[in-house]
């Protein structure tokens, strides 16, 4: 365990709607929303790029320099702040993120680990949308982690059921990466549970000596499970990416009541919040 954890913020997700929730999509909101999170102890930003004006901001882009242009935003506003890029496409084409990646150098890359039948069922029992395979095959795999090697990202494994978990161990046997670090994906419908129990096993699946963390999608429920992690020795991430909704079960106006809360997880767990230098030895980042 590492005496400080650090904080990862979710600054707005791939297709929320900000007619419905509190999601930042003009570049302007994401900067001051990054900043808020970052002065409530968010030392990592995980960041979605938005269509700007005048097109809709709740879709989603590769445009590189609009890319460019939300990471140099958010870098001004947040001194010192690590970038976790999003690299989630469907299907083999990865230019977009590719380019993206090369414009903006991220520390820290996710990079989703296996394929998953990405399912929701309302409680009508009607598909909350078509039912999709989230295809993340080992040759798409092999040609973010070139990308990433090349730009100087530490992959972040996401990991949305027990056998991606176990597969990453299987990445470094074959060489695909020497640098592994877990994120577990939890509460998905048709991926693992937010269930503080599963944690117990998850983190014992790892490589020794790896960084791991979780994201936790859902409402309050999530809170238990962030505070194991924190306990377990985890680093933690939160934001309305995956959640809207503070322990006690108000809607949070945003992103700074989230990593407030986050950090208080921290701390009741006898740790401390770690700066964003300190995030950076803790998972041992490496310069582009």
């Amino acid at each position: 365990m590492t005496d400080k954890a650090a904080l990862t913020c979710a600054i707005t997700g791939v297709l929320t709607n900000p007619q419905q929730h509190p999601v930042p999509v003009t570049i302007e909101q994401m900067a001051q929303s990054a900043k808020d999170a970052f002065n409530a102890g968010a030392s990592i930003m995980h960041v979605h790029f938005r269509n700007q004006a005048p097109k809709l901001g709740h879709l989603p882009t590769w445009e590189p320099e609009v890319a460019g242009a939300i990471i140099d935003a958010i870098r001004e506003a947040c001194p010192g702040v690590i970038i976790n890029m999003s690299t989630g496409v469907v299907g083999d084409d990865i230019s977009g993120p590719a380019a993206c990646m090369r414009r903006i150098k991220p520390e820290i890359a996710a990079c989703n680990a296996g394929s998953l039948n990405y399912l929701k069922v309302r409680s009508n029992g009607q598909w909350a949308w078509p039912p999709m395979l989230f295809d993340n095959p080992v040759s798409k795999i092999e040609k973010f982690l070139k990308v990433m090697d090349e730009t100087g990202a530490m992959p972040e494994f996401e990991c949305f059921d027990v056998g991606i978990v176990r597969s990453i161990e299987l990445f470094v046997r074959a060489g695909l990466t020497d640098h592994p670090d877990y994120n577990f994906v939890m509460g998905v419908a048709s991926g693992m549970p937010a269930d503080p129990r599963l944690l117990e096993l998850l983190e014992q699946y790892r490589l020794d000596g790896s960084t791991w963390q979780v994201t936790a999608i859902g409402r309050q429920e999530v809170w238990p499970l962030h505070q194991r992690t924190a306990e377990l020795g985890g680093q933690l991430r939160t934001g309305v990416e995956d959640t809207f909704y503070l322990p006690s079960g108000d809607k949070t106006s945003g992103n700074g009541p989230l990593i407030e809360a986050l950090a208080e997880c921290a701390r009741a767990a006898g740790r401390g919040v770690a700066s964003p230098d300190e995030a950076r030895e803790i998972f041992g980042l490496r310069a582009a």
